[in-house]
């Protein structure tokens, strides 16, 4: 461990990141740019060459300029030979941890990750586990596997888990300045990489375990995902009332104790909050515990599409048009606004649905110029322009995502009618515009 330290203490330590996608291209950036070597690695060729030869950025938050930078200096590059495993001193994996279509936690990505891991392993390496999972994977499923290369944890490697915390294009808050928790398998892992991760986040929260670090990235998650559906149930229930959602939580918000303002919209979107309260919900059957609120908060979460759509069909039926037939311009396919995200974006569910109704879908978001195969869509659109001539087209323009592009008095002058699921129209008060 004292040889390993040492590294990290005098800057030579090199960083390998498995996963250079929204949560590890910049944390690879982050060490590079604080001169540490990093080796990136991606089986996807584009996403290498892109960096290697073109030194160009390929997610819309990241500047192109930090990749060209961090590549000249010669501290970073990427690659697709994982053979090269052996040569960082520390190795962090950045790989997706989707849901099955039972809502199951697959572990194909870190599982084989970890495998490819052991046949390079050596001693003095540290290996750390970024990618959200439920309590247990990291000393059980990952140390078993890591463990077949003959090298003991804690001992000859070294073994944590350190939850990502990104949150795309939010200007406040950058990689370095969120603070970072982290729990090794064993008091020394927890050491070692106190020490790996202070180089580059300004605070270090280490916590007694890897299993309690594993549990804070879902409680986190969690918390957001059951208090967006409860406002997206009150929204439902003062919808019917002709109650407006959005100003009670503006009146409650005024309250400057006890209350944290959530805000409803058409259906969770992003890789975390949609996903990662199954992973516990499934763990917990294990311990014959049911996770009523996490499974109920998920339940009417998705719904949200199907309420949308059917005030969709109540819009255009209140003037005299049914949904078949009727042209559908959907407004923002990214899951989030100013961001070029479309995992498990609510906008795919909204297009589906409407489609599956027999209504003729188009989509606008300049962040995402055309919609590519996806593991549960292949929609083959591109987004449409809009203009004047064009908004008038469609007989209902459905805002699902508010980027900050969109002129929404250009937009409310020249469509027909209006669903505004994210109160972007707030200023506006026009009987075309229908909320939902």
């Amino acid at each position: 461990m004292k040889k390993l330290i040492e590294k990290i203490d005098s800057g030579t330590v090199v960083v390998g990141v498995i996963g250079l996608g929204y949560v590890g291209l910049p944390l690879a950036l982050e060490f590079a740019l604080r001169n540490i070597k990093v080796i990136g690695f991606d089986s996807d060729n584009e996403k290498v060459e892109l960096i290697n030869k073109q030194k160009r950025s390929y997610i819309k938050h990241i500047d192109s300029k930090k990749i060209k930078s961090a590549v000249e200096s010669g501290f970073f590059y990427a690659t697709n030979q994982f053979s090269r495993l052996s040569k960082p001193d520390a190795i962090i994996i950045c790989v997706p941890t989707p849901l099955n279509e039972n809502r199951e936690p697959d572990l194909t990505y870190v599982k084989s990750s970890a495998v490819t891991i052991a046949k390079y392993l050596r001693k003095e390496q540290i290996v750390s586990l970024e990618s959200t999972t439920y309590p247990g994977t990291t000393d059980e499923e990952l140390k078993s596997i890591l463990e077949t290369s003959g090298l003991k944890v804690g001992k000859d490697f070294y073994l944590c888990f350190s939850p990502e915390r990104e949150d795309p294009n939010n200007p406040q808050f950058s990689t370095s300045t969120i603070p970072k928790v982290v729990g090794g398998v064993t008091p020394s892992c927890t050491k070692v990489a106190v020490k790996l991760y202070s180089k580059v986040v300004d605070k270090i929260v280490p916590v007694s375990s890897s299993r309690t670090a594993e549990a804070t990235k879902l409680l986190e998650n969690i918390y957001r995902s059951i208090n967006i559906a409860l406002v997206n149930e009150l929204k439902m229930v003062f919808d019917r009332m002709g109650i407006d959602i959005w100003e009670v939580i503006e009146a409650a918000s005024t309250k400057p104790f006890g209350f944290s303002p959530f805000y409803p919209g058409p259906g969770l979107g992003g890789h975390c909050i949609p996903i990662d309260p199954f992973y516990l919900t499934w763990k917990a059957r294990e311990y014959e515990i049911s996770t009523k609120f996490i499974e109920l908060a998920g339940e009417i979460n998705s719904m949200m599409p199907y309420y949308v759509v059917n005030k969709v069909i109540e819009a255009l039926n209140e003037n005299g048009k049914a949904l078949k037939n009727s042209k559908i311009l959907i407004l923002g396919l990214a899951y989030k606004k100013d961001v070029d995200d479309l995992r498990e974006s609510p906008s795919l569910k909204l297009m589906e649905l409407l489609i599956r109704h027999g209504a003729i879908v188009d989509y606008n978001d300049d962040y995402i110029p055309s919609i590519p195969k996806l593991r549960k869509y292949n929609f083959k659109k591109k987004s449409v322009s809009l203009t004047s001539a064009k908004l008038k087209e469609y007989d209902l323009v459905l805002l699902a995502t508010d980027h900050s592009y969109f002129d929404y008095k250009f937009l409310l002058d020249n469509s027909n009618l209006i669903i505004d699921t994210r109160n972007a129209f707030k200023e506006f008060k026009n009987k075309k515009i229908y909320k939902a």
